[in-house]
């Protein structure tokens, strides 16, 4: 007699990086158990003429983020809800670094924070104010579950940037320990040279923050960090890329010898500094500034012949109110929402545009971050004992991109009227639907964090 399963997703077509075909996927508890023709289960998802990938892995978000006196607007139960309803299903949030607290205690407060999630998450570490001397910071975060930590070039103002020389310490620390470091990469030295020179007329437009911020000094961070990646051994990962000159610096770094990821985000791919001239440019605002077309076509390209190893969000959302303008472009939060319509927009981008194959969609929102990250086999996959993550997705589905029909706390979206074809039926996390024709069912609290381990 066949056996029957708690939940049995009958007749998708099952795409992994490797493969697409018509089979069941088979779940007891909160683990797959079979993937096969002809698996029964005690709940049975019909999903015939759907696409069934693993649950997406959004490697890059912001809740809750304290930002000039404000916070983002999404905290981690509306965040992760309308993740649910895109289909991710574990995030990789970042804790919130102070220089007068140590890491770990960092990472303690953060999963305090995150309690309320309804899907899982993990963390990467804000290195903040950090010094040479306290190496046992980066050992005490890896045995609490966390392996990746974050460095910033940029923001010296704020007390973020680490310099260089104290980076390639904190690097060699890393080496050591197996763990990941993640770089916001941007020249604080040339963007103040620049900021030197600007003039009123200038700082009262919000066109200049792509001439403040431009790619080239993206590309000079990316050389130094590599440099530093390579000389030390330490696995490097470089967060939204936004410019051909970044991916030209990426590949030189692989290429000498630096063990380098690299992401880009859906605002890199779909928009250009054009949207800043808009009479609500200033709802635009991030860091690193929108490019060119050419820049958005180098990306895709990127995508698809792997230069970059996945798509992120950045997920940093702000209301209208918070982005008020008030005449000057540095005055605003930097930050864009996106976490709900990651999958959908790489998709009907992607895949509908032709400029990624089926198979590129797990490999880039799945299987990428999983092993960046230290998530895989456990995550981003399906396979027998990975954790039951799945998205059922209508590829037909045609529909049109509005704030007001998303779940995500913000009034506004920055690909508002855009139109989709693809859409989320139902998402799956660990072995439970959490969301169902965009209505998330999952009780505040149900997400569970992902220790990790090198």
């Amino acid at each position: 007699m066949a056996r029957t399963y708690d939940l049995a997703i009958r007749g998708g077509t099952v795409v992994t990086p490797e493969s697409t075909d018509v089979v069941d996927v088979a779940v007891d508890g909160e683990t797959i158990a079979a993937v096969g023709p002809d698996l029964r289960g005690v709940t049975e998802i019909d999903a015939a003429g759907k696409l069934v990938f693993p649950g997406i892995i959004d490697a890059h978000t912001h809740m809750a983020l304290p930002v000039a006196g404000m916070r983002s607007s999404d905290d981690f139960l509306t965040g992760t809800t309308a993740a649910a309803c895109g289909g991710v299903t574990t995030i990789v949030d970042f804790t919130v670094g102070a220089a007068d607290r140590s890491i770990p205690d960092d990472v303690d407060a953060r999963l305090g924070d995150a309690t309320s999630s309804v899907i899982d998450y993990a963390v990467h570490a804000e290195v903040i104010g950090w010094r040479p001397g306290r190496e046992w910071e980066f050992r005490d975060a890896v045995g609490l579950g966390v392996t990746s930590f974050k460095f910033f070039t940029a923001y010296e103002a704020s007390g973020r940037r680490t310099p260089p020389d104290e980076m390639a310490v904190a690097f060699g620390a890393l080496a050591e320990w197996g763990a990941v470091a993640l770089v916001h990469c941007e020249d604080e030295r040339l963007i103040a040279s620049i900021a030197e020179r600007l003039t009123a007329d200038e700082i009262g437009r919000m066109e200049t923050l792509a001439e403040a911020r431009p790619d080239l000094c993206e590309r000079s961070a990316i050389v130094q960090v590599a440099r530093i990646a390579r000389e030390t051994g330490c696995r490097t990962h470089v967060v939204h890329v936004s410019s051909g000159l970044g991916l030209e610096a990426v590949r030189e770094g692989r290429t000498a010898g630096a063990r380098l990821t690299a992401e880009t985000c859906p605002q890199y791919l779909l928009l250009t500094r054009a949207a800043y001239a808009r009479e609500d440019g200033h709802l635009f605002s991030a860091s690193p500034a929108l490019r060119t077309d050419d820049d958005r076509e180098a990306l895709w390209t990127a995508l698809r012949c792997r230069d970059l190893d996945l798509v992120a969000t950045d997920h940093c959302p702000f209301t209208r109110a918070q982005k008020t303008w008030c005449g000057d472009f540095r005055a605003l939060p930097y930050g864009l929402p996106g976490v709900e319509t990651l999958l959908p927009l790489v998709y009907s981008e992607g895949v509908g545009r032709g400029r990624l194959g089926l198979n590129d969609v797990p490999r880039l929102l799945c299987e990428g971050p999983a092993r960046a990250f230290d998530l895989h086999p456990r995550k981003g996959t399906i396979g027998v004992g990975a954790d039951a993550d799945l998205v059922v997705f209508d590829p037909e589905a045609p529909w049109t991109l509005s704030a007001s029909d998303l779940h995500m706390n913000t009034d506004f979206s920055p690909y508002e009227g855009h139109e989709v074809v693809g859409r989320v039926v139902t998402t799956i996390a660990r072995g439970a639907v959490v969301c169902r024709d965009g209505t998330c069912v999952a009780q505040p609290g149900r997400g569970a964090f992902v220790e990790r381990q090198v």
